[in-house]
């Protein structure tokens, strides 16, 4: 899983203990969540997201999900997919 999180932080001026403090965490689950490496509840997903004023499906990226982006990209750009 990758995730959008650190990206979307910036974009909004948060640091990594600012949005733990907004939704209720620690720093260091906000670090695990962006390297991928924690699997959050649907709460804390929803949280994480309404503070970043996006949508859960656009913060969070599993790789079936990607597959199937590179997919249409390849297909939009004209490759044999």
């Amino acid at each position: 899983m990758r995730t959008r999180i650190k990206e979307l932080r910036a974009r909004y001026n948060l640091t990594q203990e600012d949005l733990a403090k907004k939704v209720g965490v620690r720093r260091e689950t906000i670090l695990y969540l962006e390297k991928g490496k924690y699997n959050p509840s649907l709460k804390l997903a929803h949280d994480v997201a309404r503070v970043l004023k996006t949508t859960i499906d656009n913060l969070f990226i599993f790789e079936n999900q990607e597959d199937r982006i590179n997919e249409m990209r390849g297909r939009k750009n004209g490759g044999d997919v």
